[in-house]
């Protein structure tokens, strides 16, 4: 009868030890263990990033939010900016779960069950809407001119709505910034042409005096200013310099010649 007892003890001691163990829920780096059902505080749900916990039977339950980076690719094309432009600015983002304490509860909430795939297609909204929201703040100028300062308020924008579904923004690329009306191109060319060179007065000298102007041949252009497919030259007397010849050095070494009309702008081919 003794014997009995002991072995019915002996059994229910290991009964008890497997049964704590499986129910012991350990908790590696790369994911998120998200315990619900009955909680302490009222929560709906328990994160805990790494080491583990004990999962009481029928009153919780529990499942794995997964770490693991998401790149996304984000082909934004034809986004108006400040002054109606229509920018393209392909990107590449680079999210994850944040496993920020006071972020973790809303990807418990947003985000369990989801398939990686789901998740991604949930942060491309976002990143879409709130790009086209921060090239819509920033003129063209900016945007292609300082893009410390795009990325950084499109990663502020992004990260404020990312965290309200539980993720994180890990990094951002912008690939290229380009213009359906080829603004940007003719910029950057004129600008890495350098200074404009006038070679030759066009202007007669009696269309001269009409004009009322002390153009010298070979004047040289101290100040220019390039808007759109245009670009206007002054003297050093901040005068037009009207009916001229002007070079312009262009990328790899080449040369373009126009004439600037009677307010010294010259039309970009």
């Amino acid at each position: 009868m003794m014997l009995i007892l002991v072995i019915c003890l002996v059994v229910i001691g290991l009964g008890m030890t497997i049964f704590f163990f499986s129910r012991y829920k350990k908790c590696t780096s790369d994911r998120i263990l998200v315990i619900y059902g009955k909680t302490n505080g009222g929560q709906s749900s328990k994160c805990m990033h790494g080491g583990g916990a004990f999962v009481w039977p029928v009153i919780q339950a529990f499942e794995y939010l997964d770490l693991t980076p998401i790149p996304i690719d984000i082909p934004l094309e034809g986004a108006l900016d400040k002054e109606g432009n229509r920018v393209n600015t392909p990107s590449t983002f680079t999210v994850g779960i944040s496993t920020d304490p006071s972020i973790m509860s809303n990807a418990a909430e947003r985000l369990l069950g989801l398939q990686l795939t789901q998740i991604r297609d949930l942060a491309t909204d976002i990143i879409f809407g709130q790009m086209r929201l921060v090239i819509a703040s920033l003129d063209i100028e900016t945007i292609n001119s300082d893009r410390d300062l795009l990325i950084n308020k499109i990663s502020d924008y992004v990260q404020n709505e990312l965290n309200k579904v539980g993720l994180r923004l890990i990094n951002v690329n912008i690939k290229d910034i380009t213009d359906n009306s080829g603004y940007l191109t003719a910029l950057g060319k004129w600008i890495s042409a350098g200074k404009p060179e006038v070679t030759e007065d066009l202007s007669s000298p009696i269309e001269a005096e009409k004009m009322d102007t002390n153009l010298t041949p070979l004047s040289p252009c101290e100040q220019w200013y390039v808007e759109g497919s245009e670009i206007q030259v002054w003297d050093m007397k901040d005068e037009p310099i009207r009916r001229a010849s002007v070079e312009l050095k262009v990328l790899y070494g080449s040369t373009l010649i126009g004439t600037t009309d009677d307010e010294g702008i010259v039309k970009l081919a």
